[in-house]
């Protein structure tokens, strides 16, 4: 039950629990109207906010909750910041000429070694992909072959191994080198001219695998006189060109230089 005077007694402590179960008061003062023996006024958080000092307290009820009587705190004063800031950003609208300078030259200059570390880090990397590419000094050494001319004499083939893969060096006499001159290149399945596929006369460079299914040919044998392959018949003549058989093409020549007269290398 509320006595009915000015300031009621629920509002003496800062924080007040009253149960839900309220009862009918006889009277209620009510703020800024005279006051009036008001009777059978049922307690609840609309009617005691009413009878509260406007902004200092609040009444919160609930059907699941207590009523609760708080006062509010209004007389906390934020202290003044701006003795604290610069003069510069105390307007919000005002734009600082050398804070803007600042950061645009902090930004290029990040910007700027950003890129000359990303060049070099790209430099770095490209280089050791590609020296990771690159074929090692035993590898090269099985690239290239050097051989001498003087053990072969004229109208004779050696076979050397280069690459895995047989090579046919083949001294080529006079007789050999005029009658392969004067074939009709159109009458050639592969068409090609001697001199087109040796780079001296005498010496004709070609490797020794079969352009049908990859076998070895024999040297000095078949009908035209330079290499027959005996796995299906295809004949070459002296320049390594195909004249007859299933082969389509003529036999290769690798690259190959002639460093003086008696020196031939091949790679």
């Amino acid at each position: 039950m509320i006595k009915n005077t000015n300031i009621p007694s629920f509002i003496k402590a800062a924080s007040q629990v009253v149960s839900n179960q309220l009862k009918v008061a006889p009277a209620v003062v009510l703020p800024k109207k005279e006051k009036t023996d008001v009777k059978g006024v049922l307690l609840t958080s609309y009617s005691l906010n009413q009878c509260l000092p406007v902004n200092k307290m609040s009444v919160v009820a609930g059907p699941a909750v207590s009523t609760q009587v708080r006062c509010a705190h209004t007389d906390i004063h934020v202290p003044d910041w701006s003795n604290y800031r610069r003069d510069a950003v105390k307007s919000p609208t005002a734009k600082s000429a050398e804070s803007d300078e600042s950061r645009k030259n902090f930004t290029y200059l990040l910007a700027g070694a950003g890129a000359v570390g990303g060049a070099y880090a790209a430099k770095a990397m490209v280089t050791q992909f590609i020296t990771s590419m690159s074929a090692t000094a035993d590898v090269l050494a099985l690239a290239k072959i050097e051989i001498k001319l003087g053990d072969i004499p004229e109208g004779k083939s050696v076979t050397f191994k280069w690459r895995g893969k047989p090579l046919f060096i083949r001294h080529r006499t006079g007789s050999e080198i005029a009658a392969e001159q004067a074939v009709p290149v159109g009458s050639l399945r592969d068409p090609q001219h001697d001199h087109e596929r040796v780079t001296k006369p005498e010496w004709l460079v070609v490797l020794g695998v079969c352009t049908h299914l990859g076998c070895v040919p024999i040297a000095n044998a078949g009908d035209f006189g330079g290499y027959y392959c005996p796995c299906h018949g295809s004949h070459y003549d002296a320049s390594g060109r195909i004249r007859k058989g299933p082969a389509p093409l003529n036999l290769e020549v690798p690259v190959h230089v002639f460093p003086d007269e008696s020196t031939l290398v091949v790679g």
